[in-house]
């Protein structure tokens, strides 16, 4: 079976722009470089993996976990079922976190991702800015598994630590970042979401703000004197983590940032920094 071929065939059961995709992934090309291979024949083991992948997608199976990889800010990651997909609203996260780093921080600073999933934020900061060190926090087992293979295959220096937020920590941090579950458990959502992404990293109680209870609950003993935290948000959540903010951290300065959507998505609490 040709290129050529293979993608007539894919684009039977799914979307063009997927089947090029697909395609170009397994035989370690760029899509756009597609057609200048059309002729060539692809090797039976190929065909195979290429076809049951295309299957898995008509199933409704997401593509970064068929292609087993995601890019984040200019890095690949891995990823599977263990461990939420990253949004593009997470890249706008990180990218003001640099941003904020750069701007109030001189020298090395110590990091720690709360509820890290696959690690993506965690290890792309450790890239982005100059740090001591980098925590990678998560209670699932699974998920920390995930972050272990994309530490070895930046080859990062980060610590991974099992623990529900700050439980079993016992460490002072420059800059405290988290993407935690915040969906309201009765939430209505994509099906390609619920039915295929994990639910620990989805939900977060009736009003969807329990992680954030949670972490601001313990967070003053976390801190440093001068410290940074980021939050990704819901879009209506906004308002909400402000008063719980208020309530643990009164003296802090809080900023919210909309995404590229211009919906609130991202929360800053700047502390001891002016």
């Amino acid at each position: 079976m040709t290129v050529e071929d293979l993608l007539f065939f894919a684009k039977g059961h799914i979307h063009s722009d997927y089947a090029k995709i697909l395609i170009a992934e397994l035989l370690n090309c760029n899509p756009l470089e597609l057609l200048n291979h059309l002729e060539e024949k692809v090797e039976d083991e190929k065909v195979e993996i290429i076809k049951k992948e295309i299957f898995a997608l008509e199933n409704n199976k997401p593509l970064q976990y068929v292609l087993g990889n995601v890019n984040f800010y200019g890095n690949k990651f891995y990823i599977d079922e263990r461990v939420l997909i990253p949004r593009f609203e997470t890249e706008e996260l990180v990218e003001n976190t640099v941003k904020y780093i750069k701007q109030f921080f001189t020298n090395p600073v110590d990091i720690i991702d709360l509820g890290c999933g696959s690690g993506v934020i965690g290890l792309t900061l450790e890239k982005k800015v100059s740090t001591d060190s980098v925590d990678l926090v998560d209670i699932s087992k699974e998920a920390l598994e995930v972050s272990n293979i994309n530490c070895e295959n930046l080859k990062s220096n980060a610590k991974i630590i099992q623990s529900d937020m700050f439980d079993c920590v016992d460490k002072k941090y420059d800059v405290i970042i988290s993407n935690p579950p915040y969906i309201k458990n009765n939430e209505v959502i994509e099906a390609i979401v619920k039915n295929n992404e994990p639910h620990l990293a989805l939900y977060a109680g009736e009003d969807g703000l329990d992680c954030y209870r949670k972490i601001l609950k313990s967070i003053k003993e976390h801190m440093k004197d001068k410290c940074l935290i980021a939050f990704e948000i819901g879009m209506t959540q906004a308002n909400d983590l402000k008063e719980l903010t208020n309530k643990y951290l009164p003296d802090a300065k809080i900023e919210i940032k909309k995404d590229m959507s211009g919906k609130d998505r991202m929360f800053f609490i700047f502390f001891g920094i002016n």
